[in-house]
């Protein structure tokens, strides 16, 4: 593998020279002698690039697979990941205006603030509608902006506006101090960070760890991270199939508080499950308490539940969580905008939370004190215009003040059973009818300690022998999502455990 020496003159460029995005078809290319340089990443072959890539794109994101051009947007985007923390408003907009591959190089390369301001500035001037629509009617795209547009194929596809700094009018658009600092000071902060040599080891990491690399150009982004804006993260590392985030589209947020009440626990069982039911998708975080217990449910229940972690998807936290994401893994999907071998910090758990709430149709805030962290997630929610809703416990519980909170000032929807939820995500019934048992699961939401339905499951479970959820289902002659719930909820109160022979009576069992 080539080592970055900071010396981009192996690949045409120069230190401090134009910046160039082969991966983009609207942003400046490098000048020169008219062909492409014979690597676009710096200190890296193109063959080098498509071997990194390839060990990330999991066999199932085809689309364009094997052009350099995207395999160096992917690259370098995967490379941004190790230096750029999560919700860089900054970086957002650097990337839009020049692609991935232009701040890449624009950070190794050493490029000046200022250069890349203009640059930036330029770039997205030409993508601005009113400015593309002026230069169809006119007709004099080269008059307007004093350089012309070239299409050689050598370069980029066929109608491609290349641009160079070389190009720009004599009187260069003007750049304000302020934003050159500020440009400055991230420019600085990313150099402080990214090695291309760190990244190729972040790709190694990844595909050794079976991780899958989606980034935007894929069809299996997921939509709902458009409505971030400048704050969408540049890429995605996941593990698990990647064709279930396609099932994002019609998903629930369950969030709450890790130190959860028995109660908490039971809705949020319930309405993982009576969702599952309805073939919604359920998104959490991972954490204890209130995400436990949705991923657990709605697991049993056969549904798709998708957890986006605050650090990378090989850092299992918390530690008390890994068989439950270890199975998330393998049945859902574990995503994460930080690349292997980042740890949690909680300033990556606040922007994580930004991600649960743009990916899911509605947020709902199942149980919450007043100072619960999955208020942020709601604040995101409300921010990106998504349905919000929040459940109500008792007024003299101190663990559902914040949901009373989101009720009383925030306008959030009050919603007590999975159906009321559904309609939440889904207001004009536009999905599947009702799965079988999804009507059920509601009822069973009214009581809060399981009442005959627990006892049932519980006596169809052995100590001795396991059985499935299935067999206990038969067995207690309750709906499948019910003893889903249960189950989940038993698990959690440390009276029942699923191992690969089942479910059984767990030996810490409360009395």
């Amino acid at each position: 593998m080539a080592q970055h020496t900071g010396d981009a003159g192996r690949d045409g460029g120069v230190a401090g020279g134009p910046l160039t995005d082969a991966a983009r078809t609207d942003v400046p290319s490098a000048p020169g002698n008219g062909h492409r340089p014979a690597s676009v990443i710096p200190g890296l072959s193109d063959s080098e690039v498509r071997h990194l890539v390839a060990g990330v794109s999991g066999g199932s994101l085809d689309r364009g697979a094997g052009t350099s051009q995207l395999n160096a947007e992917r690259f370098a985007r995967a490379a941004l990941t190790t230096a750029i923390e999560p919700g860089d408003l900054e970086a957002g907009r650097l990337v839009g205006a020049l692609g991935a591959v232009g701040l890449l190089r624009a950070i190794v390369e050493g490029h000046e603030a200022e250069e890349v301001l203009r640059l930036a500035r330029h770039a997205d001037a030409l993508r601005r509608p009113s400015v593309e629509e002026s230069m169809r009617s006119a007709g004099r795209a080269g008059e307007q902006f004093g350089h012309r547009f070239e299409t050689d194929e050598g370069r980029a596809t066929a109608g491609t506006a290349a641009l160079t700094i070389e190009s720009f009018p004599p009187e260069r658009p003007p750049v304000d101090a302020r934003g050159v600092r500020r440009v400055a000071e991230c420019l600085g902060r990313w150099r402080s960070r990214l090695s291309l040599e760190e990244s190729c080891r972040a790709l190694e990491r990844a595909a050794r760890l079976g991780a899958v690399l989606v980034t935007p150009d894929t069809e299996l982004w997921p939509e709902g991270f458009a409505s971030l804006e400048d704050g969408e993260p540049l890429a995605l590392w996941i593990r698990g199939d990647p064709q279930r985030l396609a099932l994002l589209t019609r998903s629930v947020a369950l969030v709450g508080a890790r130190a959860s009440t028995d109660y908490g626990e039971h809705v949020a069982m319930e309405a993982a499950a009576g969702l599952a039911g309805r073939g919604f998708a359920v998104v959490s975080g991972g954490a204890y308490g209130i995400d436990a217990a949705a991923h657990r449910a709605t697991l049993a229940s056969g549904g798709l539940t998708v957890a986006f972690l605050a650090g990378g998807v090989d850092r299992l936290y918390p530690a008390g969580n890994n068989d439950l994401l270890r199975r998330v893994a393998r049945e859902g999907v574990l995503a994460a905008e930080l690349p292997p071998g980042n740890a949690p910090t909680r300033w990556r758990f606040l922007m994580r939370n930004r991600l649960i709430a743009a990916a899911a149709s509605a947020t709902v805030v199942i149980e919450a004190g007043r100072r619960s962290g999955s208020l942020n997630t709601a604040g995101h929610a409300a921010q990106l215009g998504r349905p919000l809703g929040a459940v109500p416990g008792s007024i003299l519980s101190p663990a559902s003040a914040g949901c009373h909170r989101l009720i009383r000032e925030y306008a959030a929807i009050c919603v007590t059973s999975a159906e009321e939820m559904a309609e939440l995500a889904d207001p004009l019934g536009t999905g599947p009818t009702d799965e079988p048992g999804a009507a059920a699961a509601d009822a069973a939401m009214v009581s809060s300690d399981g009442g005959d339905a627990e006892g049932a499951v519980l006596s169809a479970l052995s100590s001795a022998r396991g059985a499935s959820a299935d067999e206990i289902a038969a067995r207690s002659a309750l709906p499948f999502t019910t003893v889903a719930a249960i189950l989940g909820r038993l698990d959690l109160a440390g009276r029942a455990r699923e191992s690969g022979g089942g479910w059984t009576l767990s030996e810490r069992r409360h009395a």
